[in-house]
C-alpha cells in the first residue's frame, strides 16, 4: 500500500501542473438556425430541392485532429430545415480527388467510429450540456446512433428511427438525413428553445477529425459544452408517439445429445413483440411481451488467461435501450486504462440467459425511463419463464440519478431478484464529479443480501481519472469480500481489494517523423489483496516504453510485465486451471514481454498481430495472435482471425501443448439495408465448433426480416430421460453434442 502514498501525491502535483492543458470552452457560443418549411423533403441524397438554397449555411470547420484549432484541410457544409414531422439534415462534404479517395470498410449498421469516412450530428435536447443524442453516417448511407451523458456513458446500441441516404460525385460526397420529432429527446418549456447543437467529419485517407465548434482532442464531441447553439428551433406539440413491433418467429430446433431443461427436436412458431410509448418528450415506457432475441450476434469464444471472469457484452436490443442509466458501476475505462477490476450492481445478461450463455424464456417486461436536465429515474421489471431446472424468476432493478451543478451526479440503484426458493438484493449509491474539464471521479459503494445466506455482502470503488492533452492518468482502488453476491450484477473477481495506478504521456513533439502522431509511453501497477486471509495474491507491473501512433491511425509498441502470483488453496478455493491444465499452489514470479503492431485499418486490407512470450507461472507461454482484414470495396468485408497459445512445463504434471482459437467471418451486403453475415469458429480447447449466418432485410425503417442459420457442436456429458421418462437428466458420460437452428423471423414497426 506504501506505493499508494506516493501516487496520490504525484497524482495531486500533476494535477495542479496539468490543469490548464485543455482549453475551455466558448464563452461566446457559435450560433445557427434551422428554417421551416411547410412541406416534405424527399430523402435520396440528392439535395436537388430547392428549400435546400434557403437553409443557413454551416461550414468553418477547424481540426481536432492533428492539429486541434487549425482550419480544416477540406470543406465542409451542413444545412437544416425542419417541419410538423421531421428535423431535416443536409451534409455536403467537399473531396477534391473524388470517390476514389472515399474509404469504407463495410456497410454495417453502428459501424465502428474511426475506420471510414464519416459525419455525424450531436444533438442537446435539454441544453443542459450534458446530454448527448449523436446521428452518424458514411459515404453508402450506413447509420450508426448513440445517446450519450456527460461524455462519459454511453448506449452505443441504441437504435433510433430516422433515415438517410448518400450520393458520391466526383467532388464531394452528400449526405441527407431526416430525424423524426417522436425520435429526439428534449425538454419542452416554451414555444421557441435553443438546443446545444455540434457537427463532425473524419476524413479517413488523411485521418483528419474535423468539427463546427472546436473540441479538444482528447474529448469525444458527446462533450456538449463546447458545442454550439441552435437557436429558434420550434418543435410541434408532442403527439402520442407510439411504436408498435410485433414479430412473428418460425424456428426448425435440432439436438443431438445436447437436449436439456425445455430443449427439445421439432418446430415451433411463436408470436410477441415490444412498445414503446414516449408519454413526453424525456419519459419512455417500453413493454415487451414473448421476448425473442434471434437476430442477435453470438458470442464469440474466447480463451481467458487471467484471473478474471469474462465479461461479454450485452447484444439484444431490449437491453440496450437506456443501458447507460442502468450501468452504473466500475469497469475498465479503455484497453490499459483505468484498472482491470468490472464490478455492476445490474448486469442485464444475468436475465434471459444461463450460465452458459442459452437462452431462457423471457415471458414479459416493462422498463420506464425518465431524463431532465435534474434527474435520470428508471425503472425495469421482467419475468422469466421456468423450466425443470429453475422455477420463474422475477427480475427488479430501480435506478436514479440526481444532477448537481454542470457537471456532477449522485444517484442510487437497487436490484430485486425474486424465485421461489429465494430472494436476492443489493443497494448502491454512486456519485460522479468533474473536477475539471479533464479530471473526474467516479464512486459507489455497495451491499448484497440473499434470504438464503446469513452473512451481507459489501463493495465500494472509486476511480480517478484524468484524459488530458498530455498525460493520461488514473488510481483506482475497489473492494468486495467475499459475501458480496449481487445475483443480477457482475463481479470480475471476487473476493479481492484492488489496488490500480497508471500514466500514459501523450507526446507530439517535434523530433517525431512525419509518418508518426504520437509517442505514447506509460506503465501501471495493480495489485490484488484477500479480503479473507488479508494475502497479496497478484501483482503486475507494466511498462510501456515505446508505443507510436502513426498518422494512418496504425501502431507499433512493446509492452513488458513482471507479475507475482499467489495460488492459495488452504481457504478451500478451487483449483486453478489454463488451457485444462491444473496448476499447483505456490507463490510465483515471472516476466513477459509482449510486441503489437497494426496498420491502417480503413485500407481495403489490413493486418494486426501481437506476440505475448515470456514464462507463465511454472511454465512458459508464448501467445501469437493475428487479425487479417479484406474489404476490396464496401458491400464485401472478410476477416479471419487466429491465436495460436504454445506452452511447457506447465501446472502440476509439467504439461506440454499447444491449442488454437480460429475466426472467418464475413459481410456482404446489397446496400445497408440488405446484408448477408456469418462467421464460423472454432476453439481447439473444448474442440467447440460454432456456426452462425444471419440474413437481414430492413424492408422498411426499423422493420426486419431474418434468416438464421445456428449450428454448435462441443464436447459435454450427456443427457438422457429419466426412469419415469420425463425429466432428462445429465449423465457422467462425455460426448459429442450437436445444435442445429434454423429461424426466419419477420418484425413491423409501426408508429403512431
Amino acid at each position: 500500500m506504501r506505493y499508494f502514498y506516493v501516487l496520490g501525491l504525484f497524482f495531486c502535483f500533476s494535477h495542479l501542473i496539468q490543469g490548464q492543458e485543455i482549453f475551455l470552452p466558448d464563452s461566446i457560443k457559435k450560433q445557427t438556425q434551422a428554417v421551416r418549411i411547410d412541406h416534405s423533403i424527399k430523402i435520396d441524397g440528392k439535395l436537388d430541392e430547392s428549400a435546400w438554397n434557403t437553409a443557413k449555411v454551416i461550414t468553418d470547420f477547424v481540426q481536432v485532429e492533428p492539429f486541434q484549432k487549425q482550419m480544416a484541410s477540406q470543406k465542409s457544409v451542413f444545412k437544416l430545415l425542419y417541419n410538423k414531422d421531421y428535423l431535416y439534415v443536409a451534409a455536403i462534404l467537399h473531396e477534391p480527388l473524388g470517390k476514389k479517395a472515399l474509404r469504407v470498410t463495410n456497410l454495417q449498421r453502428d459501424f465502428e467510429y474511426g475506420r471510414s469516412d464519416q459525419i455525424g450530428i450531436s444533438i442537446d435536447g435539454f441544453n443542459d450540456e450534458r446530454n448527448a443524442m449523436i446521428f452518424m453516417t458514411n459515404p453508402y448511407g450506413s447509420q450508426r446512433d448513440l445517446l450519450a451523458f456527460d461524455d462519459q456513458v454511453f448506449d452505443e446500441d441504441w437504435d433510433g428511427l430516422w433515415r438517410v441516404r448518400t450520393s458520391r460525385t466526383d467532388t464531394a460526397w452528400i449526405a441527407e438525413f431526416s430525424i423524426p420529432w417522436q425520435t429526439l429527446r428534449y425538454q419542452r418549456s416554451s414555444d421557441f428553445n435553443t438546443w446545444g447543437i455540434n457537427f463532425f467529419r473524419m476524413r479517413r485517407m488523411t485521418n483528419e477529425q474535423t468539427i463546427w465548434s472546436a473540441l479538444p482532442r482528447s474529448f469525444t464531441p458527446a462533450r456538449m459544452q463546447y458545442a454550439g447553439k441552435l437557436s429558434n428551433i420550434s418543435p410541434p406539440p408532442p403527439k402520442a408517439n407510439i411504436r408498435f413491433q410485433p414479430y412473428l418467429l418460425i424456428s426448425e430446433d435440432k439436438y443431438d445429445g445436447s437436449e436439456f431443461y425445455d430443449q427439445k427436436n421439432g418446430s415451433k412458431v411463436k408470436m410477441g413483440g415490444e412498445i414503446k410509448w414516449a408519454i413526453t418528450p424525456n419519459t419512455v415506457l417500453d413493454l415487451t411481451y414473448n421476448t425473442d432475441f434471434a437476430q442477435a450476434d453470438a458470442d464469440r469464444q474466447v480463451n481467458n488467461l487471467s484471473r478474471l471472469s469474462v465479461f461479454f457484452p450485452e447484444r439484444r436490443q431490449f437491453f440496450l435501450e437506456n443501458a447507460s442509466l442502468f450501468a452504473a458501476g466500475l469497469s475498465p475505462i479503455e484497453e490499459y486504462f483505468g484498472g482491470q477490476q468490472r464490478i455492476q450492481p445490474f448486469f442485464s445478461r444475468r436475465i434471459g440467459l444461463d450460465a452458459e450463455g442459452n437462452p431462457v424464456p423471457i415471458v414479459l417486461g416493462a422498463r420506464i425511463v425518465n431524463r431532465s436536465t435534474k434527474s435520470n429515474t428508471g425503472f425495469m421489471y421482467v419475468r422469466q419463464k421456468g423450466n425443470e431446472i429453475n422455477s420463474a424468476t422475477d427480475f427488479l432493478v430501480g435506478r436514479y440519478s440526481q444532477n448537481i451543478g454542470k457537471q456532477n451526479r449522485i444517484g442510487g440503484i437497487a436490484t430485486l431478484k425474486n424465485d421461489s426458493d429465494h430472494a436476492n438484493i443489493t443497494a448502491s449509491a454512486d456519485g460522479f464529479f468533474r473536477i475539471n474539464e479533464s479530471t473526474s471521479i467516479n464512486t459507489m459503494a455497495m451491499t448484497s443480501k440473499s434470504t438464503n445466506e446469513n452473512s451481507t455482502g459489501l463493495a465500494a470503488h472509486y476511480q480517478l481519472s484524468h484524459r488530458g492533452i498530455d498525460w493520461m492518468y488514473w488510481l483506482t482502488q475497489n473492494v468486495n469480500n467475499k459475501a458480496f453476491n449481487p445475483e443480477m450484477g457482475f463481479v470480475s473477481r471476487p473476493d479481492v481489494i484492488e489496488n490500480s495506478a497508471g500514466f500514459y504521456w501523450l507526446n507530439r513533439g517535434k523530433w517525431l517523423p512525419k509518418f508518426v502522431r504520437a509517442f505514447e509511453p506509460g506503465g501501471y501497477y495493480l495489485n490484488y489483496y484477500s479480503t479473507t486471509t488479508g494475502k497479496l495474491i497478484e501483482q503486475q507491473w507494466n511498462t510501456n516504453p515505446i508505443w507510436f501512433t502513426l498518422q494512418n491511425g496504425g501502431g507499433f509498441g512493446v509492452l513488458t510485465n513482471h507479475f507475482y502470483q499467489l495460488i492459495d488453496y488452504t481457504d478451500g478455493s478451487d483449483t486453478l486451471s489454463f488451457f485444462n491444465v491444473p496448476i499447483q499452489g505456490g507463490k510465483f514470479k515471472y516476466d513477459r514481454y509482449m510486441i503489437v503492431a497494426e496498420t491502417d485499418a480503413s485500407k481495403k486490407i489490413s493486418l494486426s498481430m501481437n506476440v505475448d512470450f515470456g514464462k507463465y507461472y511454472n511454465g512458459s507461454l508464448t501467445t501469437f495472435s493475428s487479425t487479417f482484414r479484406f474489404a476490396p470495396i464496401p458491400h464485401i468485408s472478410m476477416e479471419a482471425r487466429f491465436t495460436n497459445n504454445s506452452y511447457s512445463n506447465l501446472g502440476v504434471d509439467k504439461t506440454a501443448g499447444n491449442n488454437q482459437l480460429y475466426t472467418i467471418s464475413g459481410r456482404f451486403a446489397l446496400n445497408p439495408r440488405v446484408q448477408l453475415i456469418g462467421f464460423y469458429q472454432h476453439n481447439s480447447i473444448s474442440d467447440f465448433d460454432v456456426w452462425n449466418v444471419r440474413f437481414s432485410w430492413e424492408y422498411q425503417p426499423l422493420s426486419f426480416l431474418y434468416l438464421v442459420f445456428n449450428q454448435r457442436g462441443f464436447n459435454d456429458f450427456q443427457t438422457q430421460l429419466s426412469n419415469d421418462g420425463l425429466t432428462r437428466i445429465r449423465t457422467n458420460q462425455l460426448a459429442r453434442q450437436h445444435e442445429l437452428h434454423l429461424i426466419a423471423k419477420l418484425s413491423y414497426l409501426k408508429q403512431f
